[in-house]
């Protein structure tokens, strides 16, 4: 009995045999079931917050959407009757600015270009100096390679162009 809340002088009812329920177990109520899960002020701000800006955006969307498809029907007509102006103006147009945009970039590279070859004939050691160094070894050392091969047969060859051209 100790379990059991207490009475505080309010006559305990009887347990009826119409509800098939033990009277010693005490259920919550619909009510008490339904206030365990209601939403604390904060969550309830943060909804109220959510479901008005998603109505704005929303509304937007819509106003923007109406003004595209308004656009589209008014300015049609326009876009068709000037399109011999337009198609030439917009050839024009896109050449000239991707040409700027290429002699810009070029002009980047030449300047990119000089720094580095700047500060390598300085001695600064820029990035990928060191495969500049390694490549002109090589070719240095094969352009000595190939002049002592044709110092060692430059004279066959030359005996040998006697030998086809006796007069020479």
């Amino acid at each position: 009995m100790a379990d059991q809340q207490p009475n505080y002088g309010r006559p305990q009812r009887p347990p009826t045999r119409s509800s098939g329920f033990n009277s010693n177990i005490t259920t919550p109520s619909f009510l008490r079931k339904l206030q365990e899960h209601v939403p604390n002020s904060t969550q309830l701000v943060g909804f109220l917050t959510l479901i008005i800006s998603g109505g704005i955006l929303l509304l937007l969307t819509g106003l923007t959407l109406t003004a595209i498809i308004l656009g589209l029907i008014f300015f049609t007509p326009l876009v068709l009757i000037s399109s011999p102006i337009w198609v030439p103006l917009g050839t024009v147009l896109f050449i000239a600015i991707a040409g700027f945009l290429s002699v810009c970039g070029f002009g980047v590279a030449t300047l990119a270009s000089l720094s580095w070859l700047y500060r390598y004939i300085r001695g600064l050691h820029p990035p990928g100096s060191d495969r500049v160094d390694y490549a002109r070894s090589r070719i240095a050392d094969t352009a000595s390679h190939v002049k002592d091969y044709a110092r060692e047969y430059g004279g066959y060859l030359h005996s040998k162009v006697k030998d086809a051209a006796p007069g020479a």
